[in-house]
């Protein structure tokens, strides 16, 4: 008879997203068909993912469904043998018996008819394609399912179908067998989050707060799910009120991304805390390939919107030749595979006229939280603002597109001085050319304000008849005879 190993019951307030589980359905609908949701951990990839299983199952109740847990080889073979007890498989409790062979080629054996398979959480490569090195290194007493890639174990099989869930595109891609096999979870919408948040609330909400707020969680299902657990679990709380604290200040940011309420609908070794959960993906690339961790962070400093490829792109050239390491054309090879790393995670995209990036500001938050965890994050704000030193041209006409391209990226910077003698030169840098372009642009207030204070730090780092130092003076002085202050010019 056939059974469900399906950990979850439905869920009361799932959100239809109807155009993907469409798109799941015509995929996994055909012979040995394979399938895969990815996507930034917490869009809501395992919730679809269940939903479509459960819907099989009310479906065809002849049909198996299986769930396999898969963040770990011991998870994988974990579920494996869940499976080989549920079919009373012989051999099974055989020491020397490798059971994750038996369910394969039970699985492969037609005449058992239908069953669907989802792997669930594979997002490690190594799981399931270790390496050469990985495979000879192995010493388990279990030798032959030791030296046996995991992959081999997925059949392809007429009878059976596989939805794999992941947060890389790497593995989807080679899980499913194709880029056209996969399928990118994106963020919810603003109709599907306010669904969301109605749904898992106690109370009746207030549509204009909802909306304040699920845009300041980037309408991420896991933020919004547990933003409305932390509601409800505080009886004077409410949308507004959250939003308030939310807004109030980066710590108490911090601790309510990272607050944990459980969550009956997830694996127990997957975390309900936002920053738990996208740090997970932040220490995977930092393991996989260390430069598009960095590149991440310094990207973290950004506006999350309009972010140039060029300025990334010489940090990257820059990084690369103080390390004496490869030829320019080696250089743009490892940017390129950098960009696709943070790509293949959803941690970032390119625009569509792909020269620009884009980020979610609460992945920023993340990335920022995480980085304070295990390095200095003042050393990193030294690094943008040198970075910006470099990139922000002078205010003239020629320069500005590329003025009015980074001056969003720059404008948080007006309000904090560095301490650091170095960092405040090239900050002062940053800020005279800033107020030139304010300046010409005819917002000569800021302009004013913020080459007052290039002025004063120039004073504290260069000679006072520097060139640094003259070409800050005659920037204040051009934004006060553009608002006819020429008495207040003529004095400086």
């Amino acid at each position: 008879v056939a059974f469900s190993t399906v950990p979850f019951a439905p869920d009361p307030d799932f959100v239809d997203r109807p155009a993907i589980l469409a798109w799941v359905r015509d995929k996994c609908a055909g012979a040995g068909a394979r399938a895969a949701l990815v996507g930034l951990g917490g869009v809501g990839k395992s919730q679809l993912a269940l939903q479509y299983a459960h819907s099989i199952r009310d479906a065809s109740p002849q049909t198996f469904v299986f769930w396999v847990h898969a963040s770990t080889p011991a998870r994988f073979e974990e579920a494996y043998r869940n499976i080989a007890d549920r079919l009373d498989l012989p051999e099974r409790s055989d020491p020397k018996a490798n059971v994750l062979r038996l369910v394969s080629d039970w699985l492969r054996d037609e005449t058992n008819g239908r069953w669907l398979m989802v792997v669930d959480n594979v997002d490690d490569v190594k799981t399931f394609f270790p390496s050469q090195k990985c495979q000879r290194d192995k010493t388990d007493s279990s030798a032959q399912i030791a030296q046996t890639p995991l992959v081999t174990y997925l059949p392809q099989s007429r009878n059976g179908a596989i939805l794999v869930t992941s947060r890389s595109k790497d593995v989807a891609e080679r899980l499913a067998g194709g880029y056209n096999k996969t399928k990118e979870v994106l963020v919810m919408n603003e109709d599907e989050g306010l669904q969301l948040l109605r749904k898992k609330l106690r109370d009746p909400l207030i549509k204009e707060s909802a909306v304040k707020l699920l845009h300041a969680l980037d309408c991420i299902p896991l933020a919004v799910t547990q933003a409305a657990a932390y509601i409800n679990r505080r009886a004077r709380m409410t949308v507004a009120g959250y939003l308030k604290e939310f807004q109030k200040n980066s710590k108490k940011r911090e601790s309510l991304l990272n607050w944990d309420a459980g969550e009956l609908r997830r694996d127990t070794s997957a975390s309900n805390s936002v920053v738990t959960t996208w740090q997970m993906s932040f220490e995977q690339i930092r393991h996989e390939r260390r430069s598009a961790a960095e590149l991440l962070l310094l990207m973290s400093f950004f506006n999350p919107q309009g972010i140039p490829e060029s300025t990334l792109r010489r940090y990257s050239s820059d990084a690369a030749g103080a390390a004496d390491a490869e030829s320019g054309e080696e250089v743009h090879s490892a940017f390129e595979e950098d960009l696709d790393t943070l790509q293949a995670y959803s941690l970032m995209s390119m625009t569509a006229d792909s020269d620009t990036c884009e980020m979610h500001a609460l992945v920023q938050f993340c990335t920022q939280v995480w980085l304070s965890s295990f390095s200095n994050t003042e050393q990193w704000e030294q690094r943008f603002v040198a970075l910006m030193a470099q990139e922000l041209p002078s205010g003239e006409y020629k320069n500005w597109a590329k003025c009015q391209q980074l001056l969003p990226h720059v404008e948080p910077l007006f309000e904090s001085e560095p301490d650091a003698r170095e960092t405040l030169k090239a900050w002062a840098q940053v800020l005279t050319n800033a107020a030139w372009y304010l300046c010409v642009q005819g917002n000569y207030s800021a302009a004013q304000l913020i080459a007052a204070k290039a002025l004063a730090a120039r004073d504290k780092t260069v000679e006072p008849n520097s060139q640094q130092t003259l070409v800050s003076v005659e920037v204040l002085a051009m934004v006060l005879r553009y608002q006819g202050k020429y008495e207040d010019a003529e004095k400086l």
